[in-house]
């Protein structure tokens, strides 16, 4: 079965069950809090603001698929030390200038730095992150955006960008290794394979993880062990556990596809 019919499977049977979670309205219920979903651009989309503000700063904005075009989550996220959780690293300015963190790409040479020589003056470049504009106000962005979505495979929800397919097809080569940054390691073999999760949901189709697919933008050590357990099966979790943001839910539905797009994940047809 091809993965269109499967995902039509999908839908008929989940159906309602999707819509009650809130998956396709104009806004959804989040800790009591009703949010107005993010056009494509902004999808992903982090607001750091632990100290800008305090400091007369706009709050910076961190948008992941300009990043992600770019780079893979496990440099970021391992090599580089950002947390999973937004909000939860802790920078400041002065980290960004001693080339951690943001600093480490963001030195004028990997990317744009925090000021840029022009004509003999130098020119700050404290607007490109500490963002001026309202989310999804930005129509430079939006423009630029539609120009990369439209280079690469379309995907159904989220931004709307099928990014396992365009790193597949060899339309983008995301970066995975910053000399001085990252750590000398073996090149993956992906012996591990694919993993058949069971559901349990009747008629629902059952789950494919494939260790290859999350191993290129990954690695190991972005999910183990901090969200599953290194022996397949010992992690113990639930749908719900999911929709709350651990485990799967960690990166499916805040930056990689989400949750609703349950076809990219139900992928194999329940045996009679």
């Amino acid at each position: 079965m091809d993965r269109g019919c499967t995902r039509l499977m999908v839908w008929t049977v989940v159906g309602l069950a999707v819509l009650l979670v809130g998956g396709f309205s104009l806004a959804e219920a989040r800790g009591g809090k009703v949010q107005k979903r993010l056009p494509r651009w902004e999808y992903g989309t982090v607001v750091l603001n632990r100290f800008s503000e305090a400091n007369q700063m706009a709050p910076v904005v961190f948008r992941h698929w300009v990043h992600r075009a770019k780079h893979t989550c496990r440099l970021c996220h391992v090599d580089i030390g950002f947390a999973m959780e937004a909000g939860g690293t802790g920078i400041h300015e002065e980290d960004n200038r001693m080339g951690l963190f943001c600093g480490t790409c963001h030195n004028g040479k990997e990317a744009f730095g925090w000021e840029t020589a022009k004509g003999g003056k130098t020119v700050q470049n404290c607007n490109r992150c500490h963002a001026e504009s309202p989310v999804g106000m930005d129509q430079n962005l939006r423009n630029e955006f539609m120009q990369l979505a439209s280079t690469l495979p379309r995907g159904l929800l989220g931004d709307g960008i099928d990014w396992m397919q365009a790193e597949e097809q060899g339309l983008i080569q995301p970066k995975d290794f910053i000399e001085g940054v990252s750590f000398p390691r073996p090149k993956m073999t992906h012996e591990q394979g694919e993993i058949n999760l069971d559901s349990k949901l009747g008629g629902l189709p059952d789950i494919v993880f494939s260790h290859k697919k999350h191993a290129v933008w990954n690695g190991c050590e972005v999910c183990h062990p901090d969200l599953f357990a290194l022996k397949a099966g010992t992690t113990k979790f639930t749908m719900q556990e999911i929709f709350d943001g651990l485990y799967c839910g960690a990166c499916h539905g805040e930056v990689a596809f989400p949750l609703q797009d349950c076809g990219l994940c139900h992928t194999k047809p329940v045996t009679q």
